[in-house]
């Protein structure tokens, strides 16, 4: 499809959801915008900080109920920290604050 096709067909959708009397949702995905990158960027930071949440609580889980060693707790920790910092760094590159990574589950409420 060509960038003209494409343009065409993005307007022509847009003009179907005003003709019934829907607005885009704010927050929705808008593929013309310069800020592309940065939407793919808070998806994935987001999930990356889901599973980092995730696994620290299975490490707490797991030192609570003593089946880890003094040793895997050093290292889990260290990895747990070294992984955060990253997720933070990541952050920071893209331009995004902490709130932008906790997602709205509607009903469910915040994601973090």
């Amino acid at each position: 499809m060509t960038s003209e096709q494409l343009a065409s067909s993005s307007a022509s959708h847009d003009a179907d959801i005003s003709s019934l009397g829907l607005k885009r949702p704010a927050g929705g995905l808008n593929l013309e915008s310069t800020d592309l990158k940065n939407g793919l960027g808070r998806l994935v930071l987001t999930l990356i900080k889901l599973l980092h949440e995730l696994l620290e609580r299975q490490a707490l889980r797991r030192m609570e109920a003593g089946s880890l060693n003094d040793e895997q707790i050093e290292r889990l920790g260290l990895a747990l920290m070294k992984q955060a910092q990253e997720i933070e760094r990541l952050r920071t590159e893209f331009g995004l604050e902490d709130e932008d990574l906790n997602l709205d589950l509607g009903p469910l409420g915040r994601l973090f």
